[in-house]
């Protein structure tokens, strides 16, 4: 099941996803770019691993968007592109890692490929820096990985 966020109003399409006893992850993607969105999500419902591919995907287009999902739901783990159209994706992994608990891990996913620019992502608290294009299988272990160790955390 999949829940959009509206983008710049800032309002749910649909209810947030609430936990149950039968928890599903809840995937914050925070993208701009509409393929890299559906991508994503053809590759997590396809995944071998039944944790990634049964999870909740929410979207956010932008960074008003994910603060508001942010603060208003339950969410597991952050996928987050570093340019975006507010602003820089660095600035919310940061304000995650700052903010009072729960702090959901981050990945951060990006083009840029420079050392310096994937030291200073994994500096802002962020778990792992995935760079883009990425190999399916990557995301996949990167995401089951990231699950399992903030699930036994």
């Amino acid at each position: 099941m999949a829940f959009t966020a509206g983008c710049h109003a800032c309002a749910w399409r649909h209810e947030p996803p609430v936990p149950d006893e039968d928890h599903k992850p809840v995937i914050l993607h925070v993208e701009d770019e509409a393929p890299n969105r559906a991508l994503l999500r053809a590759v997590v419902t396809r995944a071998a691993d039944a944790a990634v591919r049964e999870a909740t995907i929410v979207d956010a287009e932008d960074l008003a968007t994910a603060r508001e999902v942010l603060a208003g739901g339950s969410v597991d783990l952050v996928l987050l592109d570093v340019r975006l159209p507010d602003g820089n994706g660095l600035d919310l992994a940061r304000a995650i890692r700052d903010g009072e608990a729960p702090r959901p891990p981050v990945i951060v996913m990006s083009a840029s490929v420079l050392p310096d620019e994937q030291e200073a992502a994994l500096a802002t608290g962020a778990r792992h820096f995935l760079s883009k294009p990425y190999a399916p299988a990557d995301l996949v272990k990167l995401v089951s990985e990231t699950l399992r160790s903030s699930t036994s955390a």
